[in-house]
């Protein structure tokens, strides 16, 4: 009888991966989730495949490291290696004969890219093939898999979604920007492969490297380090300086694919430029792509701790000028990622939702990278667990110590104990984009300690102590001996419209006051100080016994729309109130972002998009400006339109302008289409995004 011999295998990509729900993404090899088994046919010909006389063993290689795994007929697969089993032996008089094998990876299987090669072992010969390659990944539906997730509805948002909500803005007018992580898009997944392999980890050690892989807190550390370029061939670098003619503005970036291709394309040069929601929203692709749950979270008001004692000091001029003085500072907003994942390397449950951060502010263990740092661990002040818990713990609970101060003296002080961490949030699960509240989760809801108020009275003198409620004297709220001061804006500023806030100030003595108010509006970044004043403000006013002044101020348009119309500038509005005969000073101030007009975008047939089937969409924008704007119209969807739409535009005051856009929907369920319009000489873009559920034929 003829001797057995192999015809083909095949890895069944197409079966395989729907069952692994790696379906969608795009690799050179078959991509698999580890702790599940997927199976493999081998067709051959000749006589009947005979158990007792051939043996079939496959290799699995990663790297430097193999394991050598034959071919079981019967048994169970073991959950500490690899294993196969044969499942049937099918006789197909049309197509020869086939056996069926399930192959099973541990579920601590190490992520990356493997090689699988087959033995067929007869009586007559033995015989080596290289099968091919399949990329395995971490399994949040895997229960002994470590990044296991128990919801289905988790697991779906903060793996397979490929778009999002990034934060941004104040507290009190938090503004949302559409991101589309694109982790579907072609050759993204290699890509975040390559990542891990061109780490320094990897380079000084390969097989170290690989054995560690295992572990989704090394890969969190990995990566974390490899989406900045400060110490490696990472993906991006940073720039804050508002000045970008070298690279790309990092507020034009309206998703990841095109910085892992830049990247890719460039032979893994550092793409310029990016900042913390960049940076953040990179690593969460990477991240989903790798089959790490992952969201992109923004802390409002972040401290950042340069001298780890906790307090972050500001420093103010006589007149309400904020001064750039001093290396701590509280950035207006701070995005970075959490992941989700066990944490055996920590005594007690610190499991779930993990800090990393990818911006580069500080080294951790001398590199710039930051986390995995225990949520749960930032919330019970558990400083001693690693990694880089301290720093986290700053950034969402520092104090804040205002300074007044003149020619090196210091005038006033406020302590607040509230600004700091003030709002933490993420996208809410689920199709509808909003926003969900996560501060509870880092901060106790603990009584807060009194802030104290420290007045030096001009020409030595002693001083006076004073206190009030939390948060009062340094955010909205103030008060001096027996005079008490707040800051109000009248509604949300959006850009076009004139500033409106409110002065308040309450005489609770029964003397009447003189008093000297001084009101200053700077420009912001939204990570450090702010640049010149661009209003001001000043007057002497008498207050009666026990009586309350309301000043009304306006900002106008003009005075703030060449500056203030920058995506990420904000405004640092502050209030100093003296009096004249004690000269004891009071600040209060507010610090703020100016909506940006919106994009609106309508799907035609919104309720009938089809998978395959061209569709219409239309983007229209009404220019509020009184005069002209030019810029590029961008239009992407992920899932949605192969190739990005642009257009150059030039629209005249309070004109609107519409623009069909066509696109053909290749992959079902909910989607984004997100169009932006970077106006030319402004340096901002605005923004617009409509989220599509797209149907099965």
């Amino acid at each position: 009888m003829d001797e057995l011999k192999l015809r083909n295998v095949h890895l069944q990509q197409v079966q395989n991966q729907i069952r692994h729900k790696t379906d969608g993404l795009s690799s050179s090899t078959l991509v698999l989730r580890r702790g599940q088994p997927f199976t493999i046919l081998i067709n051959y010909d000749g006589r009947p495949f005979d158990p007792l006389k051939d043996k079939l063993f496959f290799r699995i290689v990663l790297g430097p490291l193999s394991e050598e795994v034959p071919v079981s007929v019967s048994g169970q697969p073991s959950p500490s290696q690899w294993s196969a089993i044969l499942e049937r032996r099918v006789p197909d008089p049309n197509a020869g004969r086939t056996l069926t094998v399930s192959l099973y990876s541990p579920a601590s299987s190490s992520v990356g890219v493997y090689t699988l090669h087959l033995r067929v072992e007869t009586r007559g010969s033995i015989k080596s093939h290289v099968l091919g390659q399949f990329t395995l990944l971490c399994n949040p539906w895997c229960q002994a898999d470590s990044v296991f997730l128990q919801s289905e509805d988790l697991r779906n948002e903060y793996i397979r979604n490929d778009f999002g909500l990034l934060f941004k803005g104040s507290p009190g007018n938090v503004a949302s920007r559409p991101w589309s992580f694109d982790q579907y898009e072609k050759g993204i997944l290699d890509i975040c492969m390559k990542l891990l392999q061109l780490s320094p980890q990897s380079q000084a050690d390969a097989r170290k490297d690989l054995l560690n892989r295992n572990s989704p807190v090394y890969i969190g550390r990995v990566i974390s380090a490899m989406v900045n370029c400060q110490d490696d061939k990472g993906v991006l670098m940073g720039n804050w300086s508002g000045k970008y003619n070298d690279g790309v503005n990092p507020s034009t970036w309206s998703g990841s694919a095109d910085i892992l291709w830049k990247w890719s394309e460039t032979q893994f040069s550092p793409v310029r430029y990016g900042q913390c929601w960049v940076f953040a929203a990179v690593m969460c692709t990477v991240m989903r792509a790798l089959g790490i749950p992952t969201r992109v979270v923004t802390n409002f008001n972040s401290a950042h701790d340069t001298n780890a004692n906790m307090v972050i000091e500001e420093y103010y001029s006589e007149k309400g000028e904020k001064l750039p003085i001093g290396r701590d500072s509280v950035w207006n907003f701070h995005v970075w990622v959490e992941s989700w994942m066990k944490r055996p390397d920590l005594d007690g449950d610190y499991d779930g939702w993990q800090v990393l951060d990818p911006t580069p502010q500080e080294t951790s263990a001398g590199m710039y990278r930051c986390g995995p740092a225990a949520v749960k661990a930032v919330y019970e002040q558990k400083v001693s667990a690693p990694y880089d818990v301290p720093f986290v713990y700053a950034e969402v609970n520092a104090d804040l110590r205002r300074i007044i101060i003149r020619d090196g003296k210091i005038l006033a002080t406020s302590v607040d104990k509230d600004i700091v961490g003030a709002l933490i949030c993420t996208k809410r699960p689920g199709p509808a984009m909003l926003m969900l509240d996560i501060t509870s989760e880092y901060k106790t809801e603990m009584d807060k300690m009194p802030f104290m108020f420290r007045s030096d009275a001009r020409g030595g003198g002693g001083t006076t102590e004073r206190f009030a409620r939390s948060g009062e004297g340094a955010n909205g709220r103030g008060v001096l001996q027996g005079i008490g001061v707040s800051l109000q804006l009248v509604k949300a500023p959006v850009v076009g419209e004139n500033i409106s806030f409110i002065v308040k100030i309450i005489n609770n003595m029964a003397i009447p006051k003189l008093l000297r108010k001084y009101v200053n509006a700077q420009n912001k970044e939204y990570n450090h100080n702010p640049t010149g004043t661009f209003w001001e403000a000043h007057d002497d006013l008498t207050i009666g016994p026990n009586e309350t002044v309301t000043v009304k101020h306006e900002i106008s348009f003009n005075n703030y729309m060449l500056n203030e119309v920058r995506e990420d500038c904000l405004v640092n509005l502050a209030v100093v109130i003296e009096d004249v005969k004690s000269q004891e000073r009071v600040l209060v101030s507010e610090e703020f972002n100016i909506s940006s007009p919106a994009l609106n975008i309508q799907i035609q047939n919104e309720s009938s998009v089809i998978i395959n089937t061209q569709q219409f969409a239309t983007v229209t924008f009404t220019n509020p400006f009184n005069v002209a704007v030019s810029g590029d119209l961008i239009v992407v969807g992920s899932g949605l339109l192969e190739e990005k739409v642009q257009m150059r535009l030039t629209i005249q005051p309070r004109e609107t302008m519409r623009r069909p856009i066509r696109f053909i929907p290749r992959m079902t369920g909910a989607k984004m289409l997100h169009a932006s319009l970077v106006l030319t000489y402004r340096s901002t873009v605005l923004r617009g995004f409509k989220t599509v559920t797209v149907q099965a034929a």
